[in-house]
């Protein structure tokens, strides 16, 4: 047996799918691509997390193209993290070109240009179906953990929570939450000390400096209503497809807090409304999450723990989590412990400091007898991945040199036209685009602290009253028995006169 067929069957025995799969590309042996020695990934393992890493330039957003296309195909619905903007391509087919059909039939499988079903989605003031949710929704923990606050301060946050649950008063936006921790250090203070005990102000001015910082990020513009309800996130359209929701994010590639808290909000909701899956045989949902690094950077460790578990977790409820980024060691090691699917792209090695990274991702692939890991990553051409995944028993597959098949979609942007065209047919634009700021929190204690002032001013005006009858009374008593100068003159004068007339009689 040639070794190219000894490779032919490596591949074939490695990433053969009984059930239902998507299709990469074609296994390489050195530079020669291997044609029909398909790289196919099973629907069931999908749920099971994946990593798309390699150098600027390399092919990392095709990668996550490809794989978005594939699973829209194959009616599994799709959310993106568009944070360079490169995205919205999607939604119109490719134009095609000779290398991309140079390209297909060295793999083996035909060229077939499409669009594909698109939801626009946004964050920010970018155009877009608004993303929003409340501060209810966080929770006292989530919501602490994100402010990266001490446990005496995350506390302080639990009371008011409780607080505002006891008295109905809805915490919608960030305005509302500022109100509370003026207040239960001002016009409520005795009132919280009273039932949940006395709060420090330097502990709520800590905390308001970190809401302050959060809204410098724009965090005000995410927090509100109407919350967006995660189910709008798993449609499929009139021919079976799953609808691709791409979030547009380029507007806050500078701010790291405001995407991670985004990010550590939707997962959280998407696992708390999901139900348990059970053995489907395909995803609900997958997340790609583009630029991971973002997520993690700025993370506390009390944030990369509530990741971490979310990671863990949510896969039980068929969500797939893809995150893409430019090296292996941007993705925390428990997390990464936890992706069943790995595409490599090239890295590069300028440094001593490059060398030592790429060994230690080379070690993140199973080893292979036709291939040197190490010095192959750093030949990998642009459009070519290592990809190692989980096959139907769960056990991950031999690694495979991949070529890997050109995006069905276009490979651009959308124009702005485009992208208006999209949200002129969106349904979803009418449901979360209307502005609510019904009654909350804020004017709930608007109205009760005008409330106790007014009260308070009544009882002051009250004890001055009081004040100035006491005073009048005690004055009048005070006149009641004290002589007037005169009488008392004419009194002494009266009194002599008696005595001197009874001396007078007696003499």
């Amino acid at each position: 047996m040639s070794q190219t067929e000894a490779f032919f069957n490596y591949i074939s025995e490695g990433y053969k799918c009984k059930g239902d799969f998507i299709t990469l590309g074609a296994g390489m042996l050195g530079e020669e691509t291997v044609t029909n020695a398909l790289v196919n990934i099973p629907l069931k393992t999908l749920n099971r997390h994946g990593l798309i890493a390699g150098a600027t330039g390399t092919g990392k957003t095709k990668t996550l193209q490809v794989l978005a296309e594939n699973m829209s195909e194959k009616g599994i619905p799709v959310l993106l993290m568009d944070v360079k903007g490169d995205l919205s391509g999607l939604g119109q087919p490719s134009p095609g070109h000779a290398k991309i059909d140079e390209r297909h039939e060295k793999i083996g499988i035909p060229f077939d240009a499409k669009k594909f079903p698109i939801e626009i989605l946004s964050i920010s003031e970018q155009d877009g179906v608004r993303l929003r949710a409340t501060v209810s929704e966080f929770g006292p923990v989530l919501l602490s953990r994100i402010l990266d606050l001490t446990e005496a301060q995350s506390g302080i946050v639990a009371i008011i929570f409780k607080y505002c649950d006891d008295n109905h008063l809805p915490l919608l936006d960030l305005k509302d939450f500022k109100k509370m921790l003026q207040f239960v250090t001002a016009e409520g203070k005795d009132e919280i000390a009273t039932e949940y005990g006395r709060i420090s102000t330097s502990s709520t001015g800590a905390i308001l400096r970190k809401i302050v910082e959060l809204e410098q990020q724009g965090g005000e513009l995410f927090f509100g209503e109407k919350s967006f309800e995660v189910d709008d996130l798993t449609r499929v359209d009139e021919n079976g497809r799953g609808v691709i929701s791409v979030l547009r994010l380029t507007d806050i590639q500078d701010k790291p807090k405001l995407f991670s808290t985004f990010m550590l909000q939707l997962l959280a909701e998407v696992y708390e409304t999901f139900p348990e899956q059970g053995d489907s045989g395909r995803p609900e949902l997958i997340i790609f999450i583009d630029e991971a690094h973002l997520v993690f950077d700025e993370a506390s460790k009390a944030l990369l723990s509530q990741i971490e578990s979310i990671v863990k977790l949510i896969r039980s409820k068929g969500i797939g989590l893809y995150f893409v980024t430019q090296n292996p060691k941007d993705v925390p090691e428990d997390v990464l412990a936890q992706l069943g699917m790995k595409v490599q792209h090239a890295l590069r090695a300028f440094t001593a400091k490059d060398r030592k990274a790429l060994k230690l991702a080379a070690e993140n692939y199973p080893d292979s007898e036709f291939y040197n890991t190490s010095e192959a990553l750093t030949q990998l051409g642009i459009g070519e991945a290592f990809i190692t995944a989980l096959n139907e028993k769960g056990i991950p597959t031999p690694l495979a040199r991949t070529m890997l098949r050109a995006p069905m979609s276009r490979m651009d942007v959308l124009t702005d036209r485009e992208i208006q065209e999209v949200l002129d047919n969106s349904k979803l634009v009418d449901k979360y685009n209307k502005s609510i700021d019904r009654e909350s929190a804020y004017e709930l204690l608007e109205e009760k602290i005008e409330r106790i002032n007014k009260e308070k001013t009544e009882e002051d005006r009250r004890r001055e009253e009081e004040k100035i009858r006491k005073k009048r009374s005690t004055s009048s008593s005070s006149r009641s028995t004290r002589q007037n100068p005169v009488v008392k003159v004419l009194t002494s004068a009266t009194f002599i006169r008696a005595v001197f007339g009874i001396l007078k009689k007696v003499l």
